[in-house]
């Protein structure tokens, strides 16, 4: 009975406007947007991972926030064509672009992962997009020990 009423009332009334009369309306409570602010970074690492399939770039803050990425794929090369040199300069060129239009990326320190075709690639490809190169490491994993040996044979 008491919601029939709150019914009859809440149609009763035109002359109030529709977004001070139904609260869940989106343009009642929307909050007022704030402006986005520019995150500038102008120190940061580059990470690029070469297998023989495909090369991955990343650019990172100092953090390791990930600021850019991209990847042979990603830029549109497909099966074996992934894997070769001018692929990673591709990927990389793109990626370096977005990182130094969006945040200002003036320096990086590069790591290098993987024994593709792409790791020198990526590495020049920075150079002719003016940013400079601090310092360059390989982070390439080394087997240690091998893998674990078979149990022992029981007779």
């Amino acid at each position: 009975m008491a919601e029939e009423e709150i019914k009859t009332t809440a149609t009763e009334t035109t002359d109030t406007p529709v977004s001070q009369e139904m609260p869940d309306s989106p343009a009642a409570t929307a909050p007022s947007k704030k402006k986005k602010l520019k995150k500038t970074v102008a120190y940061g690492q580059m990470h690029v991972q070469a297998t023989f399939n495909n090369t991955i770039v990343s650019f990172t803050d100092q953090a390791g926030g990930v600021l850019s990425t991209s990847s042979a794929g990603a830029c549109g090369f497909r099966g074996s064509k992934k894997g070769t040199a001018y692929a990673a300069q591709v990927a990389a060129e793109k990626a370096a672009n977005v990182a130094k239009t969006q945040y200002g990326l003036s320096k990086v320190d590069i790591f290098v992962k993987g024994i593709g075709q792409g790791r020198d690639m990526a590495m020049r490809a920075i150079l002719n997009m003016d940013i400079a190169i601090e310092s360059i490491k390989d982070v390439t994993g080394v087997p240690h020990g091998g893998v674990r040996p078979r149990k022992a044979r029981r007779n």
